[in-house]
C-alpha cells in the first residue's frame, strides 16, 4: 500500500492525559453537544451515549445508515524492520502473513493465556503497522507492545492523540461515502483498508465494522474530524443518515453476535475459552507470548469442553443483564454476558456463557434468573441477526 498520506501527516504524540482525572473528550465533542447528545463516561472518555431515540439510531443503521464518533479507540503504530516478527511474538495471530492493505482480527495474551484485549491489526506498508485497542484497554496493549519489544528491532509509538475516528456503518454507507470519495470502495475488501481523501480530508478508509452491517471506518487527524462529520451529514442528508450513540452500538453488536472485552473477553477466559481458538495460531514460526498456556488451554477444551457463549431470546419481556444467572433444572449452568433489548427481533436477547450440555440450540428448560424469577430462554445459534449479502 505504501505509506499513506495520513500517516506521514500524524505524527505520534504522547496523549494528554488530566493528572485530575477529568475526562478525556474526542475532536468532536462540541459538536455532540451542539446536537443535544446525551453524553456518557466511556472507559474515561466523555462519549455520546444517544442523540434521541436509541432505538430509533439502531434502526437507522439496520435500514440506511448511522455516523459515530469512536474516537475513543487506541490508536497504535508499530514500525520497523523487525515490526512483524514483533507482533508475531506478541499476538496470538499471525501477523507477519498479512498482506499491505489488509487487516486482522486477532488477540493479545497473558502468559498465562488469559485475554488482554481483541485488536485489529492492520498492515499500512511493509514494515508499518496500526493496531487498535479497545478504549478501556489501550494503556494496557501499549505497555504490553512495550515491554514485548524489547530485542526487535522495531518502534512502538503512542498514537492515540494522532487519530479521530469516525464510522458510517448500514446498508445506505456505501453510497453515502462514494459521493464523497474517489477511492475504490468497490474494491475494498472486509477487514481492509485504503489511503484516499474523504470531501478533501486525507483518511485511512477502512471496511470491519461493529455493527453486522456493511460499513467504513475512517481514520483522519483531529482536526479535520468536525469538517468531516458535517459532510457525511451532509451527504447523508437523502439517504437517511442520523448520528448514533454508543448505546445503540451495543444493541446492534449484540444482536451480530460481536464479543465486548469486559462482557464476552476478559483475562479468565482464553481464547478456546471464548469460543474463538481459531485466531490462535500455533503454526506460524518462533514463540509467541502465551503460546504454552494456550496449548493447554486447546487440549482441555478438546477433552473437557468448556462452557459455550451461546444466544438467548425471551419468551418474555423481562431483560437479562450481565451476572445473571442461566439455570435449568434447578441449577445454574451459566451466566448471562450481554443482555438488552433487541429493536430488530422485538425480544430481550442475551449472550451468556452455559455448561456444553445446555449449549446446543433449541435446548429445553433453559431459563435466566431474574432477581429470583426463572424466566424461559429460547437457547439459539450465533448470531441472533445476520445481514442479507
Amino acid at each position: 500500500m505504501g505509506r499513506t498520506a495520513l500517516a506521514r501527516h500524524c505524527p505520534g504524540r504522547r496523549p494528554t492525559v488530566s493528572s485530575t482525572g477529568e475526562l478525556r473528550h474526542t475532536a468532536l465533542d462540541a459538536l455532540h453537544r451542539s446536537l443535544g447528545a446525551t453524553m456518557t463516561d466511556f472507559a474515561g472518555w466523555d462519549m455520546p451515549l444517544r442523540y434521541g431515540s436509541e432505538r430509533d439510531e439502531h434502526n437507522a443503521v439496520r435500514t440506511k445508515a448511522g455516523l459515530f464518533d469512536l474516537s475513543h479507540m487506541g490508536e497504535i503504530t508499530v514500525t520497523g524492520p523487525q515490526a512483524a516478527a514483533l507482533l508475531d511474538f506478541a499476538l496470538v495471530g499471525n501477523i507477519g502473513g498479512v498482506k499491505p492493505g489488509r487487516a486482522r482480527y486477532t488477540m493479545i495474551c497473558r502468559a498465562d493465556g488469559g485475554i488482554l484485549d481483541d485488536l485489529i491489526v492492520y498492515r499500512l506498508a511493509e514494515t508499518e503497522y496500526m493496531v487498535v485497542a479497545n478504549a478501556s484497554n489501550a494503556q494496557v496493549v501499549l505497555d504490553a507492545l512495550v515491554e514485548r519489544s524489547a530485542g526487535f528491532d522495531a518502534e512502538v509509538r503512542d498514537d492515540r492523540d494522532a487519530y479521530a475516528l469516525l464510522a458510517v456503518q448500514g446498508p445506505e454507507s456505501p453510497g453515502i461515502l462514494k459521493s464523497l470519495t474517489d477511492a475504490d470502495l468497490d474494491g475494498l475488501k472486509y477487514y481492509a483498508g485504503l489511503p484516499g481523501t474523504v470531501a478533501g480530508v486525507p483518511a485511512l478508509i477502512a471496511r470491519t465494522g461493529y455493527t453486522g452491517e456493511d460499513g467504513f471506518e475512517l481514520f483522519v487527524k483531529p482536526e479535520h474530524a468536525v469538517e468531516l462529520w458535517q459532510a457525511l451529514t451532509k451527504a447523508g442528508e437523502g439517504a437517511g443518515l442520523v448520528p448514533c450513540g454508543l448505546s445503540c452500538r451495543d444493541t446492534l453488536r449484540l444482536e451480530a453476535g460481536m464479543p465486548l472485552y469486559g462482557h464476552e473477553l476478559s483475562t479468565s477466559l482464553t481464547p478456546f475459552d471464548a469460543g474463538l481458538g481459531r485466531v490462535v495460531k500455533f503454526e506460524k514460526e518462533g514463540d509467541f507470548v502465551g503460546r504454552e498456556a494456550l496449548r493447554e488451554a486447546a487440549a482441555r477444551a478438546e477433552q473437557n469442553p468448556p462452557r459455550v457463549l451461546v444466544g438467548l431470546v425471551a419468551e418474555g419481556r423481562r431483560v437479562p443483564r450481565a451476572g445473571y444467572a442461566v439455570v435449568a433444572g434447578g441449577e445454574v449452568i451459566g451466566e448471562v454476558t450481554s443482555g438488552a433489548p433487541s429493536p430488530t427481533l422485538g425480544k430481550p436477547l442475551a449472550m451468556a456463557y452455559v455448561d456444553a450440555a445446555h449449549a446446543a440450540p433449541g435446548t429445553p428448560g433453559v431459563g435466566v434468573d431474574i432477581r429470583g424469577s426463572h424466566e424461559p430462554y429460547e437457547v439459539v445459534a450465533l448470531p441472533f441477526y445476520k445481514r442479507q449479502k
